[in-house]
């Protein structure tokens, strides 16, 4: 589905590229300055650094045009233009429950990943917050959690550079007997801060996990009418700026490393409470515009979805739902975001399961009628001519399951049926699936050497960190 017609693309490109040759950006880190100078960047009266055209179109150019993102167990996503379509969780410091919230704490942070695993629609698992872990170990250890209780893709959260070469030891472990360049079973991500300013903190975690061949996403994260143009285009002009510099940044650093490209976390801002909105329509259009932008770099794109609700109700399913279907209808490759509450800063296992029913309804309106002799049936319907009896067909019986969307949390059914069941809503169905897949014994997913070697990693870097 198209949202900006390609001439609009390249004019938000065009000024986006001028805005990188004119104005240029921070950059707070003497080595990455000086590896940007020497490979054709220079530096402004005002002292930032500014990327001429020509040097991010070469930079560009050496970004694979398709990326693996690989499970600790089963076959990897392929994701790019005109890739797979994913879905992941997200972020947060709060774990919600009913209308209260509070930190999360290793045992919640253990059952979110627990809920993620059994997720249909889910491919990667994203760490939040764990409060009772100290910031500089919370990454790996994070991390190591992740992979006790879940086979998908990992995405740990980044609290310090140092970090980042813990978890890429982790990632050799998971990923053999395979190099985890083949087998990316964790990847990183970093987001400038806007306007046009690369902190040392995120440039220095593209430094420390240089050589790996383990993907980096590039997050644009604007606010607009904050921190950019309230104008969605001023936004996304923007936002396409920052995010190329930071392709260029990571290619300078490791050519031919794989990137995703961010403009999927773009928010606005709310006059009237001075919020930051994640859930509003504009987010839809911004992230899938975004990826519209991603496929003309040939390059994968990520968004987020997400709401203003403080719990798991109507608002948070209508806001999640307009938001992940649009992007997905967009082809947005990663779509963030299962299971969060209250503008990202919080999770709900209950979200969590509601959320992968959106997904599921998401993949199947953005994935096309088939329209080969299969597909268009005219070898079915000519002979059938005017009977309407097509439930029995030998065609029907080949094709419903793939064809038909078979909802697993929403209710399909008669009134009395739903009566004798309990007269359950969405939300209390989903809890009883939380509580279900809670149930189970809690134990690591993890072989013994695995799970071992990973315990030593993390000890070291402990004893090194502390």
């Amino acid at each position: 589905m198209r949202f900006m017609e390609p001439e609009q693309l390249e004019r938000i490109n065009a000024r986006s590229l001028d805005l990188l040759e004119e104005v240029g950006l921070r950059i707070d880190h003497e080595e990455v300055t000086r590896r940007l100078l020497a490979a054709g960047c220079h530096e402004l009266p005002s002292g930032m650094i500014a990327f001429p055209r020509e040097f991010i179109a070469d930079c560009v150019a050496q970004a694979p045009s398709e990326v693996l993102l690989a499970p600790v167990e089963g076959e990897p996503a392929r994701i790019g233009p005109g890739g797979d379509v994913c879905f992941w969780t997200g972020n947060a410091l709060s774990y919600v429950e009913g209308s209260a919230s509070r930190p999360i704490t290793e045992p919640e942070f253990v059952a979110l990943t627990r809920v993620t695993d059994a997720l249909t629609h889910v491919q990667g698992a994203v760490a939040p917050t764990i409060s009772e872990i100290p910031a500089q170990f919370r990454d790996f250890v994070g991390c190591r959690l992740l992979a006790q209780h879940t086979r998908k893709h990992l995405r740990p959260c980044i609290y310090t550079p140092r970090g980042g070469a813990a978890i890429v030891e982790m990632g050799h472990v998971l990923a053999d007997p395979q190099p985890l360049r083949e087998r990316p079973v964790v990847s990183f991500g970093y987001t400038v801060v806007s306007p046009l300013h690369w902190t040392e903190a995120g440039l220095e975690l593209f430094v420390q996990t240089s050589g790996h061949g383990v993907p980096m996403m590039i997050n644009a994260e604007p606010t607009a009418g904050a921190t950019s143009p309230v104008t969605l285009g001023g936004t996304l002009m923007l936002a396409n700026a920052e995010a190329l510099s930071g392709v260029a940044i990571v290619q300078t650093l490791e050519p031919g490393r794989p990137c995703v490209f961010n403009l999927g976390f773009a928010h606005t801002m709310d006059m009237r409470y001075a919020i930051t909105r994640t859930g509003a329509p504009e987010n839809g259009l911004m992230g899938a515009i975004g990826a519209e932008l991603a496929r003309m770099h040939g390059l994968p794109s990520a968004s987020w979805m997400s709401t203003e609700s403080m719990v798991c109700d109507e608002q948070a399913a209508w806001e999640k739902t307009t938001v992940g279907l649009m992007h997905a209808m967009a082809g947005v490759n990663i779509i963030w975001g299962v299971g969060q509450l209250e503008s990202q800063r919080a999770l709900s296992p209950e979200m969590m399961v509601i959320d992968d029913e959106i997904a599921g309804i998401a993949l199947r309106a953005a994935r096309a009628p088939a329209t080969d002799d299969e597909g268009l049936a005219y070898d079915v319907v000519a002979p059938m001519g005017a009977q309407p009896d097509y439930l029995g067909h030998p065609h029907t019986l080949a094709h419903f399951r793939d064809e038909l969307f078979e909802p697993a949390l929403g209710f399909v059914g008669r009134r009395e049926s739903w009566q004798a069941a309990g007269a359950r809503t969405a939300v209390e169905r989903a809890r009883e699936r939380v509580a279900g897949i809670l149930a189970e014994p809690v134990e690591s997913l993890l072989d013994e050497a695995a799970e071992q070697e990973l315990l030593a990693i993390e000890a070291r870097w402990r004893e090194e960190l502390a």
